[in-house]
């Protein structure tokens, strides 16, 4: 008799074992937490310090999300940022007024957003999230953030100075070349019996042009562009007495 009730006893042990194994694995469930292992950002940048996480039950109002940070000199982790409900963010200290929370727990997201970047804010952030029932799995992930000074850039009045000393002359000059290659030149062509002032002979001292023909004005761009031979013969033309002033001067 005595033997039949260990038995018994001994049975009821194995299956409230086995009821254990079966039930407690669907009330304790796990939780899944990721982030990048590595962030870069310049001076001055906003920084994303993206956190997800997984689990196997909705986000209730249990569910709290910690945001802690360890500098990279080293020493223990410090938690600068709390949400459970509601954003509870740093109000002192080396990221007060910096922290900006962009996380959606409905999506899974537990995302932070650290402004202003610094090279002090080098170090490890650490991403713990919690959703009871589910407390096993890695609830925890840790990203490595490298903050580096930012590249110089042109200032404007380098600018000015490279534009005022290099650019423009450049352009005048090549405007001016472009302007004596391409601009016809006329006036050459338009006395055939055109000779330099030393080479003019008595009765000569002016081009001899038919009474009531009207000489053709130079044109800009033929002024900005002609020879000096060119030149002097353009203001010979424009000084040159009329047909009637020669003829009362012969008269005379």
């Amino acid at each position: 008799m005595r033997r039949l009730r260990l038995w018994d006893s001994a049975l009821n042990r194995v299956l409230l074992l086995y009821l254990a194994a079966c039930v407690v694995p669907g009330l304790v469930r796990s939780i899944t937490v990721n982030t990048p292992a590595e962030l870069h950002a310049s001076k001055g940048d906003t920084v994303t310090l993206s956190c997800t996480f997984t689990s196997t039950s909705s986000p209730t109002s249990k569910m709290s999300v910690d945001w802690s940070y360890r500098p990279q000199s080293g020493g223990p982790p410090q938690t600068f940022f709390h949400f459970s409900s509601r954003t509870f963010p740093p109000s002192q200290g080396q990221f007060s007024g910096r922290i900006k929370w962009k996380g959606s727990p409905a999506r899974g997201d537990a995302s932070i957003a650290l402004i202003n970047a610094t090279l002090n804010d080098n170090g490890t952030y650490t991403c713990s999230v919690r959703n009871p029932p589910d407390v096993h799995g890695a609830p925890t992930s840790h990203s490595v953030l490298t903050v580096t000074p930012k590249a110089p850039s042109i200032r404007f009045s380098d600018v000015t100075l490279l534009l005022a000393f290099i650019l423009l002359p450049s352009a005048l000059l090549t405007f001016f070349l472009i302007g004596r290659i391409l601009c016809p030149k006329k006036l050459r062509s338009q006395s055939k019996s055109f000779r330099s002032p030393i080479e003019v002979t008595e009765g000569e001292e002016y081009p001899q042009t038919p009474a009531g023909a009207s000489v053709r004005k130079a044109t800009c761009c033929e002024l900005c562009f002609m020879d000096p031979d060119e030149e002097e013969y353009y203001f010979n033309l424009k000084k040159r007495p009329s047909a009637e002033e020669e003829y009362a001067e012969s008269k005379c």
